[in-house]
């Protein structure tokens, strides 16, 4: 891994998750997602305001920005060893921080959950699937985006580490699982605040 590839592959990542689809989405409705409801550019806020529809498109769009940004470094360095897996890693949390902090949006941006998700479709697969497995349960249990995020977040250091066991030597993807779990985490601290306080909103009708 030369230093030319981790510079071109850690800036198309950011720029790829940079680009915001709940904005564009949102603009193409007639509506700033950042003046309506939590104000938050992401798919929940806008399934929230606009509706499933347009929710889940934001969803899938964000998703296939994480995987884009993970899954073209391993296509492009496919027989090179772990090379390829490490320059899908650093794809993948540059396009997270992309999402989250956007060039676009003056460094504002969403939560990245739909973004890791689909990064992880093309990193860890059974890491992501228990994550989702996870986020299932306790969506459709207590109708709370963010609390079935933060779970979803908490499984993946503890389902990585039986996946990949690094017994048999250091394996990138516990760290990704793990710095995974706190960028979420971290960027969930209001919701944290209001699920103390009983305050988060859900879709309970």
């Amino acid at each position: 891994m030369s230093g030319i590839e981790l510079f071109v592959v850690t800036l198309t990542g950011y720029l790829i998750g940079s680009i915001s689809f709940a904005v564009l989405v949102a603009k193409s409705q007639g509506v700033d997602i950042f003046q309506v409801g939590s104000g938050n550019p992401g798919a929940t806020n806008v399934k929230r305001t606009l509706g499933s529809k347009w929710g889940n498109t934001v969803f899938a769009l964000d998703a296939l920005k994480g995987f884009v940004a993970a899954g073209w470094p391993m296509l492009w360095l496919c027989g090179s060893g772990d090379a390829g897996l490490r320059l899908g890693i650093v794809g993948l949390v540059a396009a997270i921080l992309g999402h989250s902090y956007s060039v676009f949006l003056k460094f504002r941006g969403g939560k990245g959950v739909a973004t890791t998700m689909g990064g992880l479709l093309a990193v860890m697969p059974q890491v992501l699937l228990l994550g989702l497995l996870a986020w299932l349960i306790t969506y459709y249990a207590s109708k709370i985006v963010a609390l079935a995020s933060i779970l979803f977040a908490l499984s993946l250091p503890v389902s990585a580490y039986f996946f990949y066991d690094n017994s048999g030597g250091f394996d990138p993807r516990l760290i990704l699982a793990t710095l995974l779990a706190l960028l979420i985490i971290l960027r969930h601290r209001a919701n944290i605040v209001r699920l103390l306080r009983g305050e988060e909103n859900s879709f309970k009708k």
